[in-house]
């Protein structure tokens, strides 16, 4: 059967914009994947893990009260972190979320509170939206929070990393430069396509507050930015 020519532009279309990224995910497999180190819990993990938070000054992220920033120039917020609320804002939508308890949160659209359906809808994506866009902001300030196992691994080169299990399918190894500093993170979660990515943690930025924030993470060609950061107690 021959092909028509609308079918024959379509079908190349397809493959000139899905080629690459297969043989990037292959590529990138085959290069990065690896499966979760064996890890061992010991007092020298909880001992690694105080001297990263010592090193991006904790106690001055603990009395910082205010946090806003943007997300890949797509989201915007504005927490309240003593208070456990955190205004997103994305497109046309505002949603103030109350972190203690989501049915408290309010969901408007140009400025116009919606509730119902679309509520829900908006609400379930500022959760999400949320809790992705914190942890690229605010990863390395949650290694003690309750739940949360540290143990070392060993790393490729000889090296030691520090593992956070946040639940059984979702583990991250810091790597340290030699002031304890981060400068990567290794990912395994089942939220990405295979374990072992790593994404740099290099670009760090001393807030009003005295909190270290990132401003930059990378993956091959990938980006994270993050601008407008600021913190202020």
């Amino acid at each position: 059967m021959r092909l028509s020519k609308p079918l024959k532009i379509i079908l190349g279309v397809i493959i000139f914009f899905t080629l690459p990224s297969l043989l990037l995910f292959g590529f990138a497999y085959f290069k990065y994947g690896e499966p979760l180190p064996v890890a061992s819990q010991s007092e020298a993990a909880d001992i690694m893990a105080k001297k990263m938070l010592d090193a991006l000054n904790y106690e001055a992220y603990k009395e910082t009260n205010f946090i806003e920033w943007t997300h890949k120039k797509r989201r915007h917020y504005k927490w309240k972190k003593k208070e456990g609320s955190c205004t997103v804002y994305w497109k046309d939508y505002k949603v103030d979320l109350n972190l203690s308890d989501y049915n408290k949160s309010k969901c408007y659209v140009h400025n116009f509170q919606v509730e119902g359906d679309t509520g829900d809808d908006l609400l379930e994506d500022a959760i999400s939206y949320f809790e992705n866009d914190s942890f690229w902001l605010v990863a390395p300030y949650t290694i003690f929070d309750e739940g949360v196992t540290r143990s070392i691994v060993t790393l490729e080169d000889g090296s030691k990393g520090l593992m956070a299990t946040y639940s059984p399918k979702e583990s991250y190894v810091w790597k340290l430069d030699t002031d304890n500093v981060p400068k990567s993170l290794k990912m395994w979660t089942n939220k990405l396509p295979f374990g072992g990515i790593e994404m740099s943690w290099k670009d760090w930025t001393t807030t009003e507050s005295g909190a270290q924030l990132p401003t930059f993470h990378k993956f091959l060609v990938f980006g994270i930015q993050l601008n407008h950061i600021t913190a202020t107690k």
